[in-house]
């Protein structure tokens, strides 16, 4: 169970996750020690998954977004397990959500440019077995872009 102390941690480690561990303490009123242990017992515990950088993707070069709505042909255990395996390991999907509605998956997708954008479909979206349609939404402006629970 997440207690205080822990969500106070959270909050700080993720506005500043460089935060050494007497930076942290001090911020969230703890002893070094305590928070040390605390901030283990979160990554321990699966909470805490890792630690990285926010990296601007129009900076870094990644120009086009787009969401892109998939629906299955059918929902076989075979069709689904290969669309699943086959998505986790494409680079340019940040993001894949099962959902209700329309569509069967909704994937947030990065690529340099719209010929790469092309690419991604022809070479690997639509030869995926089972695809009964995908259709894109290309993002004109993020407005918010957060990865940060609200605690």
């Amino acid at each position: 169970m997440i207690e205080d102390q822990d969500t106070r941690i959270l909050a700080h480690l993720q506005k500043d996750g460089r935060a050494t561990n007497q930076q942290l303490a001090d911020e969230v009123g703890m002893s070094t020690s305590a928070c040390w242990r605390r901030v283990r017992a979160l990554e321990e515990a699966g909470v805490i998954q890792g630690y990285a950088a926010l990296v601007a993707r129009e900076q870094a070069g990644f120009a086009m977004s787009a969401i892109l709505h998939v629906s299955l042909e059918r929902h076989d255990a075979k069709f689904v397990d290969e669309f699943v395996a086959r998505v986790i390991k494409r680079r340019e999907v940040l993001e894949c959500f099962a959902t209700t509605g329309d569509a069967d998956y909704h994937l947030r997708v990065v690529v340099k440019d719209m010929a790469a954008y092309n690419r991604f479909l022809d070479e690997f979206m639509f030869r995926i077995p089972g695809i009964r349609y995908v259709r894109s939404n290309v993002v004109l402006k993020e407005i918010k872009a957060s990865v940060a629970l609200p605690f």
